[in-house]
Order: structure tokens, then C-alpha cells, then sequence
């Protein structure tokens, strides 16, 4: 029934690359709309990078107070990081400004160095990213050329793991606390390599017990709100 996304629904949702997180939610709301003929507040619980794919949760309804729970669940990532250069956004979305070498780095050195990320750590968000400063996103700020200052926070990754070494493409996965942002960690992995990298793949896989391989493509999303909520004809 219609009624059960005014009361409340969570929806795991494969967020199609290009997208970003509030374009999902504005889909889903115009569904909900167009199918149903109902307009429940609908929240996700945590945002994915417009060049990111993978798990997306979203709430509808009364369940939208419990979005705060869902972001601080553990998070699952896989990707790939290219070693050898740097880009403002420390992703593809801008393009590269900096090159670096990378003779000197071996898979040794790669693996090493990933170990030594795991436990807590101070991380320093991407100027790119939708923090506020000063009532503004941080995002909105350095798109228009201006310097934001953000602090370091604290974060944990549980597991760094290497998963194919292909220089200059690093494949890896990596478990880790709210808050952390993969775009740093590639900042971060090619400064303590003596280089550069920045993050060129990235998708979300699990997101405390919620897994992508359970979640909806964003067409496949209509189809079964339709079938389970059908409407009457009168």
C-alpha cells in the first residue's frame, strides 16, 4: 500500500554514476508522486560522489528520522586509485594538475603502505566535498576558486586491502567508519609513497548489513513500486 512509504520504507538503491545522491532522491520522490499520488519526505542516509556508483540508502516517511542511524554504519568500498599524478578534487572530476613519479614504487611498497592506514587516523575532508563551512558547501566554495580551510577528523579504516596491482592502477577495498572520504585517502596514499595519486573508480559495496547486490537499479525501483502498491481504478 501507498501508506506504507508515509509510514516509513528504506530502499537500497544503486546509484547510476553521473548522479548525485540528492538526484536519486528527487527520482524516487517523483515516483512516488507520479505512481502513487503521495509526496513523503524521502532522505538518504549518506552521500555518494557524482562519480561513484554503488550502495545508496534511502528513507521515506516517518523512517527519514532514523537516517542519522544508517550514516554511522560501517562502510564497505571498492576501486581503484592511479598512482603518478594529482587533481584538485583528488578524483576525475577535475583534471590532472600534477605529475609525480613512480619508478620508485613496488608492490611492496603499495601493500606497506596501505597496512599502514589501518586503526584511527586524523583525515583531512577534500575542498571538493559537501561539508559546510560557514552555512556554505565546501564544494560550492572551491568550484568558484576560493580556499576553504576544513579541519582534520577523525576516522578509522578497518581493512586496506590491495586486491590488484597494476602500475599505475591500484585496485583495493577498504572498510571504514562515517565520514571517511576515499578521495583523501588517495591524497593521502600518494603523499606517503613520495607521489601523487588521485581516485578513479570508486563504488560503494555495504553499508553496515546492507549489501549493493540487494539493492534496486533506479528502473527496476518504478516497476516494483507499482506492483507492490497498485493502484485502484475507480
Amino acid at each position: 500500500m501507498a501508506q506504507n512509504f508515509i509510514k516509513g520504507e528504506v530502499l537500497l538503491i544503486n546509484k547510476p554514476l553521473g548522479w548525485t545522491s540528492f538526484q536519486v532522491v528527487n527520482k524516487v520522490r517523483w515516483m512516488l508522486r507520479k505512481n502513487l499520488n503521495i509526496d513523503p519526505k524521502v532522505g538518504h542516509a549518506g552521500t555518494l560522489d557524482p562519480l561513484a556508483t554503488g550502495l545508496l540508502i534511502l528513507c521515506t516517511g516517518k523512517l527519514t528520522k532514523s537516517i542519522e542511524e544508517y550514516q554511522g554504519f560501517e562502510k564497505e568500498y571498492e576501486g581503484t586509485f592511479t598512482l603518478g599524478a594529482t587533481t584538485p578534487s583528488y578524483d576525475m572530476e577535475k583534471t590532472v594538475d600534477r605529475t609525480f613519479p613512480i619508478q620508485h614504487i613496488t608492490p611492496q611498497l603499495i601493500n606497506d603502505t596501505a597496512k599502514g592506514f589501518e586503526g584511527p587516523n586524523m583525515q583531512v575532508p577534500p575542498q571538493f566535498s559537501a561539508i559546510k563551512i560557514k552555512g556554505a558547501r565546501a564544494y560550492d566554495k572551491a568550484r568558484k576558486g576560493e580556499e576553504v580551510e576544513i579541519k582534520p577528523r577523525e576516522i578509522t579504516i578497518s581493512s586496506f586491502e590491495v586486491t590488484n596491482i597494476a602500475i599505475p592502477i591500484v585496485s583495493f577495498r577498504i572498510v571504514c567508519s562515517k565520514g571517511t572520504y576515499i578521495r583523501s585517502i588517495a591524497r593521502d596514499l600518494g603523499e606517503r609513497l613520495q607521489s601523487g595519486a588521485y581516485l578513479s573508480s570508486l563504488v560503494r559495496t555495504r553499508i553496515g548489513e546492507f549489501k549493493l547486490s540487494d539493492a534496486f537499479e533506479i528502473a527496476d525501483l518504478e516497476k516494483d513500486i507499482v506492483q507492490r502498491n497498485p493502484v485502484s481504478e475507480s
